[in-house]
C-alpha cells in the first residue's frame, strides 16, 4: 500500500532565514520565510519547524497557510539567536492542484549568521537560503 503512494519532487519552493529591522520593536530580528516561485498557488501549506541537537531538540512549532499565491512568500515564524547553535529543520506539506508535496529544509548548526547573509531577490532582504 504504501509503496503505491507517489509524492512528487518539490521545485521552486525554498525556506529562508532573513536578517531585517522590525520598525515596530526597533530591533534587528531574524524570521524564517517559505517563498513560493512557482506561477501557480499553493494551498494547505503546512510547516512543522524544530531546532535539535545530539543533546536537545526545540518544541514543535506549526504553521498553516491556507493558500501561499505564485510568486509571493510569507513570514513563517520569529527565531530567537540561541536556536543557531541547533540544526534547524523546517518540514514543508502543500497541495498543487491535487497533488501533495513533501519536503524537508534543513539549515545546520552555526550556518545562520551575519557574515552568510546574501541578497534573496524574492524578499528584497539579506538571508540565507535553507537546503
Amino acid at each position: 500500500m504504501k509503496k503505491d503512494i507517489h509524492i512528487p519532487e518539490v521545485s521552486d519552493v525554498v525556506i529562508a532565514v532573513v536578517f531585517e529591522y522590525n520598525d515596530m520593536y526597533k530591533t534587528d530580528d531574524w524570521n524564517a520565510y517559505i517563498i513560493n516561485k512557482k506561477s501557480v498557488d499553493l494551498e494547505l501549506v503546512v510547516i512543522v519547524s524544530q531546532g535539535f541537537s545530539e543533546a536537545k531538540t526545540t518544541s514543535l512549532f506549526r504553521k498553516k497557510l491556507d493558500v501561499l499565491p505564485a510568486n509571493s512568500f510569507g513570514k513563517i515564524e520569529l527565531m530567537q539567536p540561541e536556536l543557531f547553535k541547533l540544526n534547524n529543520r523546517f518540514q514543508v506539506s502543500f497541495f498543487e492542484g491535487n497533488n501533495l508535496f513533501e519536503k524537508t529544509f534543513l539549515l545546520k548548526e552555526n550556518t545562520i549568521k551575519e557574515s552568510a547573509l546574501r541578497m534573496i531577490p524574492e524578499l528584497r532582504k539579506r538571508g540565507i537560503l535553507a537546503n
